[in-house]
């Protein structure tokens, strides 16, 4: 019972640790090649697993990309030419940090204002009901007196 449980811990204890997707096969021959071909990999998002790298990513697609960016590197091409190269063929979903231009500058910017413009409104709503119930009425007429005391039986 005992090396049952120690052999569930075991396996327990590991799991959460990260296994690298990179193949034997796929490592290049030239270390520093092979560093940045990796620190690009970190930076690419797998376009199956969604938030995980394609460093990491098991799929086949992942494991098409870190070829790709290898072969690149190969080539000639720097670092922002490989990411460049990618993201023209696949679109900026690929990379894990999108840019803070253009179009993007106004994704990034919308969830700010719009938390801004949900305060203000809320501002206001708040305080215009605490002003509209701070105001008194005007008292009652005689006819309005008589006719509430005449409603409730007095």
């Amino acid at each position: 019972m005992r090396r049952w449980l120690a052999a569930c811990a075991v396996v327990l204890a590991l799991a959460p640790l990260p296994g690298r997707a990179v193949q034997p096969d796929e490592i290049l021959d030239d270390p520093a090649l092979e560093a940045r071909a990796r620190e690009i990999s970190k930076n690419l998002r797998c376009l199956v697993c969604r938030n995980e790298s394609i460093d990491e990513s098991n799929a086949d697609l992942a494991r098409d990309l870190r070829i790709l960016v290898r072969e690149r590197l190969k080539a000639g091409d720097s670092d922002e030419e490989v990411i460049a190269y990618l993201v023209d063929r696949y679109g900026e979903y690929v990379l894990l940090k999108p840019t803070t231009s253009g179009a993007n500058m106004l994704l990034w910017l919308a969830g700010p204002a719009l938390l801004v413009i949900a305060l203000a409104t809320g501002t206001v709503y708040v305080r215009r009901r605490a002003r509209a119930r701070g105001e008194p009425s005007a008292p009652l007429s005689p006819e309005e007196e008589a006719r509430l005391k005449e409603i409730l039986g007095d």
